[in-house]
């Protein structure tokens, strides 16, 4: 097949699949092999589609297709490096091909020039390795002891870092150990929704987490509305409970009354009138206090008689 006539079949089906389909995950695919990519493509069957290709192409296609499609130029900015698609089905949940994604990951020996991804800590015990292996230890710092004819490290090692370039040293070692700190896949760089580019981080926000923003921002709006007296829809119940307080207010300071302050008015003037029922209510109480001491002033005497009778006999 000519090179322009697959360039022509690439065009028409990357703008087909722009046009059907309103969710596509930007992806990275450094260090993703061939049949890495067969297995996450048969993972994500029927669900989504993955895209390859030169990202020179893929520019050109969207500009030329700009006219009828113009939220597709959003994407440009994004078509760099080791890139690719994956177009989501519009009934799949976005998150869920995430989720397939992130899980098709392939364990990977640290390689020299490779960037580290993630923490690596050599941990501390015996590595079964001979004595003669002590100068890669050595060469990076790690303490080590010999034991039982195998070098042994005395402690937990941080070997490399998040961003840390590998060295040859490192690699050795790692390799030696039998590590594979590494793993690879495709890395969603941005998601491109209905015309929208946002980060993926908004994936793992729950509509909790909208509600809880949205509240946010309704309470900041209020109180700015509020400070320069700008009316709006979320400050009429306010500014509506402030007039009411300063009505009511007046009315108690004057003798101007309306309905709601009414009874307020008459409980200052007239406080007698709602205090009136405390006493009632105390008064049985105030009667049962005598009728419970009562026994208790019969018994005194009672105690006393049997003391006097004890002392006559002693002396009889």
């Amino acid at each position: 097949m000519v090179v322009s006539e697959r360039k022509q079949q690439y065009f028409e089906k990357l703008v087909q699949l722009l046009k059907k389909y309103e969710k596509v995950l930007i992806v990275g695919v450094d260090n993703v092999g061939s049949n890495q990519m067969q297995q996450i493509r048969q993972s994500l069957r029927g669900k989504g589609i993955v895209l390859m290709g030169k990202n020179t192409m893929v520019r050109k296609a969207i500009k030329a297709n700009a006219e009828a499609m113009p939220n597709t130029l959003k994407l440009l900015p994004f078509i760099k490096g080791n890139m690719g698609f994956v177009f989501c089905d519009n009934n799949a949940d976005i998150a869920e091909v995430r989720s397939i994604i992130t899980k098709n990951k392939v364990a990977a020996p640290a390689r020299v020039g490779a960037i580290s991804p993630v923490t690596v800590v050599v941990p501390a015990g015996n590595t079964g390795l001979e004595p003669t292996k002590t100068s890669f230890f050595q060469a990076l710092n790690i303490p080590t002891k010999i034991t039982k004819g195998s070098v042994e490290i005395l402690s937990d090692v941080t070997l490399l870092k998040v961003g840390d370039k590998v060295g040859n040293s490192e690699a050795a070692l790692l390799q030696m150990l039998g590590y594979k700190p590494f793993a690879y896949g495709l890395e969603i760089l941005s998601v491109y929704e209905s015309g929208s580019v946002y980060g993926p981080s908004v994936l793992d926000l729950t509509p909790e987490d909208f509600l809880d923003t949205f509240k946010a921002a309704i309470s900041r709006i209020t109180s700015i509305g509020l400070e320069i007296s700008y009316p709006m829809l979320v400050t009429v119940p306010h500014v509506l409970m402030n007039g009411f307080k300063n009505l009511s207010a007046i009315s108690v300071a004057t003798e101007y009354t309306f309905t709601q302050t009414a009874e307020l008015k008459d409980r200052i003037a007239h406080p007698e009138k709602y205090a009136s029922s405390a006493p009632a209510a105390a008064a049985p109480a105030a009667a049962a206090a005598p009728a419970a001491a009562a026994p208790a002033k019969k018994e005194a005497p009672k105690e006393e008689e049997e003391d006097a009778d004890i002392g006559f006999g002693l002396f009889d």
